[in-house]
């Protein structure tokens, strides 16, 4: 099941303007998170905008599957809002319930430590402060095609860190993750694919960190049944017992054990462990004879 897909797509601006991308083709399956990279003013926010249906395509065919979310480069911060308003009223915008949207409004203002500004006016908050907010408008609506353009500029290195995470946490859950950003090194490592924007056209590129050699971590669960999407796309190996080993690399691990633990099935996990065997610490949850199962 294709998430998201674009055939032959080109953008120009006006009749007689240049085109800024030229026969773009780019499929892509959930649990993906991808790095667009190119020079400025090769396109790259044009094509993020493109499938967030910001701007409609000027030839070409665009499918993008379920709901979209989109951080952009710049974010008007004259607004009528508070924080807490405006991402209870974004959350409304994605089609949240009021309960749910107000809910994930003070979840995401307390992950990126601002709930003490809660109620100050947009207007008077420092750009940092604003940035985040417009992080956590996209975050909270925990959508199929989450799109970053530059979302980490601005922010300070604790929040950074937090958009890593939940950039992961959103690819690890079956969500497509695109995302442009100046710093070569972001997320490198744990970018499932990379793309190059030149002249107008897409061309597939290896992610940065992948030519590393990377440490790589087994995870044993007993399970019923495994989420359809798991980060790092982990070798499986299922055991005679009943157990399933999951083979990931390490970057991956933590964004794994989260989907596992919050998974909708029963599971346990039974041990953690680098690939030559040695443990990493406890087990994550009880062992197979506990009455309890960790979910």
């Amino acid at each position: 099941m294709e998430a998201l897909r674009l055939t032959e797509v080109g953008k120009r601006y006006g009749r007689s303007g240049p085109w800024v991308l030229r026969g773009v083709g780019l499929a892509l399956e959930p649990g993906v998170l991808v790095r667009i990279e190119g020079v400025n003013g090769s396109g790259k926010s044009t094509l993020l905008k493109l499938v967030a249906g910001i701007e409609p395509p000027s030839r070409g065919r665009l499918r993008v599957a379920g709901r979209r979310a989109y951080v952009p480069e710049r974010f008007p911060p004259a607004l009528p809002f508070d924080p807490a308003g405006y991402l209870r009223h974004l959350g409304r915008i994605h089609g949240l319930s009021t309960a749910v949207a107000a809910d994930r409004a003070e979840f995401w203002l307390d992950r990126f430590g601002i709930t003490d500004r809660a109620g100050t006016p947009l207007a008077r908050l420092s750009k940092g402060t604003c940035q985040k907010v417009a992080v956590a408008q996209a975050l909270l609506a925990e959508a199929d095609v989450l799109l970053l353009d530059e979302a980490w500029t601005g922010l300070d290195q604790a929040a950074r860190t937090t958009l890593d995470e939940a950039a992961m946490e959103r690819a690890g859950a079956g969500g497509v993750v695109l995302f442009v950003d100046h710093d070569p090194n972001r997320l490198a490592g744990l970018t499932s694919r990379a793309f190059q924007l030149r002249q107008g056209g897409l061309t597939e590129v290896q992610p940065p960190g992948a030519e590393e050699p990377r440490e790589r971590m087994s995870v044993l669960v007993a399970a019923g049944e495994l989420p359809e999407w798991l980060p790092g796309t982990p070798e499986r190996e299922d055991r005679p017992d009943g157990t399933v080993l999951l083979r990931v690399a390490a970057g991956q691990s933590d964004a794994l054990l989260r989907r596992l633990l919050t998974a909708p099935a029963e599971l346990r996990i039974l041990d953690v462990s680098k690939i030559d065997g040695a443990p990493v610490g406890k087990p994550v949850s009880e062992p197979a004879d506990a009455p309890e199962v960790a979910r």
